[in-house]
């Protein structure tokens, strides 16, 4: 079995990922099994290097805030601030501390440098404002709509005064208080004014939509995508603290469906902007239904951003999974030989990239056991899964990184 293995892996470049997909995807995503181990990200980087100089993609986008990325686009574009500041400003979940997310903002900018607009790199975050305490308060993205609205629009034809909607917003904190998400009580998700909030965002995203020939016209495509995305944003959010103050055994189950609804809906959008590079765990971007246990309530389960975004766009969403043989800073040792991680890890290279066909073909008549880990972040290949991935991406040993010494942090801006 392990010579059938070997005969079907092959180096992880861009054009073998490529070869194994029927077409040539809109949105190409690589999964990774585990969050902060650079050694995944430094592959990432790799792959988008190549799938930039050689196959035309012109955006990466990751799991991580999709408006503080527009920080990290303005920098990489157009050198707007420094590299500091968009690695503190630019990231959420923490990622702006990697070296690895680091060097991809660095080279980016350097690859843009005298470059046209049109064949420049983006970057672009599509999970929504929200980290593991809570969601952010949805003010960013409602004023911002409301003042290109203004700014550009029928101004006549606006639900709400700027006074009003920063009134019906009041403070932040209530907003972003960390207790609600395990305290239903304690969100203000379904008060009153969250109710009128959630009525002047619908409308508000209706009359961008309704005025797109003008306001294209008057600003430009750019412009009016970025307000398309503050609209999802501000609705997603809204819907998000609705649901987090509601008390039915199904509220974390839906939040989660929610998380990975706004991650499809943004990753729809840059689908339509261009070929895109897409990185976020596997459980996000797998076309089966992701599902998760939290102490003894009973299985989580809701539809994966990947699996939203496969059922609209077909062939042209494509899923290569990431499987990692050891992270021995984190306890996960040598694989087992009858998992699937095991007999990878078999193979004498670092990392390869396999056709799951091919490998679930090997196998025969005996499947290879799931693979169970010491580390809760950490997730294991699910053999059940193997059928619904384009590629599979092996990568033999994460090696731990020291932490990079930060800069003093600054002053951060509310808008």
């Amino acid at each position: 079995m392990a010579t059938d293995i070997k005969s079907t892996a092959r180096s992880v470049e861009a054009a073998t990922v490529l070869d194994l997909l029927p077409a040539r995807p809109r949105l190409l995503a690589l999964g990774e099994p585990t969050h902060g181990e650079d050694t995944l990200l430094e592959l990432r980087n790799d792959l988008f290097r190549e799938l930039a100089e050689q196959e035309g993609y012109r955006t990466i986008t990751i799991e991580s805030d999709c408006l503080a990325g527009l920080v990290v686009d303005a920098y990489v574009t157009s050198g707007t601030g420094t590299l500091d500041e968009a690695m503190e400003r630019g990231f959420s979940h923490g990622l702006g501390a990697s070296a690895a997310n680091r060097e991809l903002v660095r080279w980016m900018r350097a690859f843009n440098e005298d470059r046209p607009a049109s064949e420049q790199l983006r970057f672009a975050g599509f999970d929504g404002p929200l980290e593991i305490t809570g969601a952010a308060s949805p003010r960013r993205a409602l004023t911002a709509l409301h003042s290109y609205l203004a700014a550009h629009g029928d101004a006549d034809l606006l639900p709400c005064t700027a006074e009003t909607l920063d009134r019906l917003l009041g403070a932040d904190a209530p907003w972003t208080e960390p207790a609600a998400m395990r305290a239903p009580a304690r969100s203000v998700g379904q008060t009153a004014q969250a109710g009128q909030l959630r009525l002047i965002a619908d409308d508000l995203v209706a009359l961008l939509t309704a005025q797109t020939p003008h306001l294209i016209e008057k600003t430009s495509r750019g412009d009016w995508d970025r307000a398309r995305l503050y609209g999802r944003t501000a609705t997603g959010l809204l819907r998000y603290h609705h649901w987090m103050a509601d008390m039915s055994p199904s509220r974390m189950a839906r939040l989660m469906g929610l998380r990975d609804q706004m991650m499809a809906d943004n990753l729809l959008a840059l689908a339509e902007r261009g070929p895109a590079f897409v990185h976020a765990h596997n459980a996000h971007l797998q076309r089966d239904k992701s599902s998760m246990r939290m102490g003894d309530m009973p299985l989580l389960e809701w539809w994966s951003a990947g699996a939203i975004a496969r059922a609209h766009l077909g062939e042209r969403y494509a899923f290569v999974a990431t499987a990692l043989g050891t992270i021995r800073h984190h306890g996960v040792d040598t694989p087992p030989p009858d998992t699937i991680e095991g007999l990878l890890y078999a193979l004498p290279e670092d990392r390869r990239v396999v056709d799951p066909r091919q490998l679930a073909a090997s196998f025969g008549n005996t499947p290879p056991a799931p693979r169970v880990s010491p580390y809760h972040g950490y997730a294991p290949l699910d053999p059940a899964h193997l059928s619904a991935y384009e590629g599979l991406v092996f990568v033999k040993d994460a090696r731990e990184v020291p932490p990079r010494e930060e800069p003093p942090r600054r002053g951060t801006e509310s808008g």
